[in-house]
């Protein structure tokens, strides 16, 4: 115990001498040894090097993960030494949502269809999402945060006592100089008024007194000037590998940007099929939906050549269960003149002037759209009915 307080008031004793020079220094009252120029400049990038990690692994991690509480929890399951649950991704969970849509709609039905196939494309979409994190905290973020926890912390707390023995050895230097100085001016002005035996003898022994405090503080001197630049020396060392730092840092970085470049093409790539699984669903929808709506009642050949130039009419009503005729749209023109109409099913906005904006269930003629002859392909596909497969076609009789 006795040992214990000794070491303590030792300590403290230390502690406040340093503190003092500090002051000191900091005041301009005393001087301050400065360290090698190359030693400065290393200290300096790892500094930076320090900085810029610090901010690159923070905005990196907000990057992974932008909810600042699953941060938190990941940070506290990382103090812990535990391991983190598993979390459902945002896209994983939107995939979930939309098939348990499906199932209460209908999978049947083509939205429930469609929720099906968006669905699962999320959750793939969430599987290389999660994929990514996992790689990216693995090959990036670890590296980064092991050299701001272990190596810094290591190269910290010898520039701490670094600092520490540059202190020492001011506080040495000094020590010597008031020595030094003291002895100086016992040996520029002697007493000789003093002519008493025992006034010299005292005077000798203050003398000696005053070179033993010199040969004791240039000693000490020696002393702290060699664990200074022994630490020096270690703390130089330390510095000198932030370059492997960097090294290492380089390739952690191209395996994140690689890591993110496999994420992002993945997402293209599901992105495309699902494009495609929508398109095909939704040619597979309107196929039957456009051969019911756009000629709900056949017309015959007869009536489409017109009867100008072909000389026939238009069947009656009563032959209207025989079998309809195919007709090659391509070759055949419809007249100026006639009474054909067309019902929209859907409103549609014109783009431009040559366009006509169409209602619901808005009756146009033919020869009112256009004033030349227009095959049927052709008036399907003029700019001014857009929606061709959003019509149908009535004829009535002459």
């Amino acid at each position: 115990m006795d040992f214990n307080v000794k070491k303590l008031a030792s300590d403290a004793g230390v502690f406040f001498t340093r503190a003092v020079q500090f002051t000191e220094e900091k005041l301009g009252q005393a001087e301050k040894t400065e360290l090698d120029p190359h030693l400065e400049n290393l200290i300096t990038r790892a500094d930076c090097t320090k900085n810029w990690t610090e901010k690159i692994l923070k905005q990196t991690e907000v990057l992974l993960q932008p909810n600042p509480s699953a941060r938190i929890e990941e940070f506290i399951y990382d103090k812990l030494d535990k391991k983190l649950p598993s979390r459902t991704t945002n896209a994983e969970l939107l995939g979930q949502y939309m098939l348990e849509a499906a199932i209460e709609f209908g999978p049947e039905t083509p939205y429930g269809k469609t929720l099906i196939t968006v669905g699962e494309y999320q959750k793939r979409l969430g599987g290389a999402e999660r994929e990514f994190l996992h790689t990216s905290a693995a090959t990036f973020l670890s590296p980064l945060r092991n050299f701001l926890e272990g190596d810094w912390r290591t190269i910290s707390k010898e520039r701490r006592l670094l600092e520490n023995r540059r202190l020492d050895l001011d506080i040495c230097k000094a020590r010597l100089k008031k020595a030094k100085q003291a002895e100086a001016k016992a040996a520029a002005a002697p007493d000789f008024q003093e002519t008493r035996p025992r006034n010299y003898v005292l005077s000798a022994s203050a003398s000696a007194l005053l070179s033993e405090e010199v040969d004791k503080a240039e000693h000490e001197l020696r002393v702290a000037q060699t664990e200074f630049d022994r630490q020096a020396e270690v703390t130089r060392l330390l510095l000198e590998g932030i370059s492997s730092t960097h090294l290492n840092h380089l390739r952690c970085l191209q395996d994140f940007a690689e890591a993110q470049a496999t994420y992002y093409a993945q997402c293209h790539h599901y992105m495309q099929d699902l494009q495609r699984e929508l398109n095909r669903c939704a040619n597979a929808v309107s196929a039957p939906h456009s051969s019911a709506s756009v000629c709900p009642n056949p017309v015959s050949p007869a009536f489409l050549s017109g009867p100008a130039s072909s000389g026939a009419t238009i069947p009656s009503s009563s032959s209207s269960s025989q079998k309809p005729v195919t007709l090659a749209m391509e070759q055949s023109q419809l007249p100026i003149t006639g009474a054909r109409k067309a019902r929209v099913l859907y409103d549609y906005d014109a783009h431009d002037t040559s366009e006509l904006s169409l209602l619901a269930d808005e009756l146009n003629n033919f020869h009112a759209i256009t004033s030349v002859p227009l095959t049927p392909m052709e008036l399907l596909n003029t700019s001014s009915l857009a929606s061709c497969l959003c019509v149908s076609v009535t004829v009535s009789k002459p």
